[in-house]
């Protein structure tokens, strides 16, 4: 099992990677989650959330959005990471928390962020519940977490067995590491957590095509063919295939 130190250094490769399919899926997650928070942070001054800020990409946006911002993680090691932003981010505060307990007050945030975490979760009904808890009547939850069925996440099942690790990451020739993902949903379930947690769906959005092989060894112009594919899904069945499902909702 990878430790928090490697993880951390993981998602920080992702977005710089080589390979320009992996490089690319991180980037449009990135921005489009950045792009939603500058479109809902209020105008006037608010409190915001971060649970689980991993390599912390997210933090410095958020404390220029947000009067004072919060980033909770249950593992020390993350908000270890996270210490040095305090210096120059004075709004930012860190605490150790279990959203699906937490020992925070009840409505005390405008917004909350949570990306690529629910799906580490076992009891991810628990959590979101947690986070309707901790946001102000009207407030707003920023949502990612990976597709069941996606290509990828289908894909990863097979990179991770023994003996095919090794030769997945002499391809990369970067930090390929076990993804923890022990709660893969379908948008159905999401969206279902969501309502029975007491969310009211705003936003939604898909992206992120995966052609195992292709991807590898086909450079730009597979990149290109992914692309193509990604516009040609979306608004049909097959947009489960992506691999990203991004939700804005609020707290009725």
């Amino acid at each position: 099992m990878a430790s928090e130190s490697e993880l951390v250094a993981l998602q920080e490769t992702l977005y710089r990677s080589s390979n320009p399919t992996r490089r690319w899926l991180h980037c449009t997650r990135r921005d489009w989650i950045i792009d939603a928070l500058r479109r809902h942070a209020p105008a006037r001054p608010a409190r915001a959330l971060e649970v689980g800020p991993g390599s912390c990409i997210y933090l410095p946006v958020l404390a220029r959005l947000f009067a004072e911002v919060v980033a909770t993680d249950i593992e020390a090691a993350f908000l270890k990471h996270a210490e040095p932003l305090r210096h120059s981010l004075p709004n930012l505060q860190l605490a150790r928390d279990n959203i699906c307990d937490s020992a925070l007050p009840p409505a005390s945030f405008d917004l909350i962020l949570c990306t690529e975490v629910v799906e580490h979760i076992a009891d991810s009904s628990a959590a979101l519940r947690g986070m309707r808890r901790l946001l102000k009547p009207g407030g707003l939850l920023v949502l990612s977490t990976p597709q069941r069925y996606s290509p990828l996440e289908q894909a990863a099942r097979i990179a991770f067995l023994p003996g095919v690790i090794a030769l997945v990451r002499r391809i990369y020739k970067e930090p390929v590491l076990e993804t923890g993902h022990i709660n893969l949903m379908t948008a159905r379930t999401v969206q279902r957590q969501l309502r029975d947690a007491g969310f009211a769906l705003r936003e939604q959005h898909q992206s992120g095509m995966y052609l195992p092989l292709l991807a590898e060894f086909g450079g730009a112009a597979a990149l290109r063919l992914e692309q193509w594919l990604e516009r040609k899904l979306r608004g049909t069945a097959g947009v489960g295939l992506l691999w990203t499902q991004y939700y804005v909702a609020s707290a009725g």
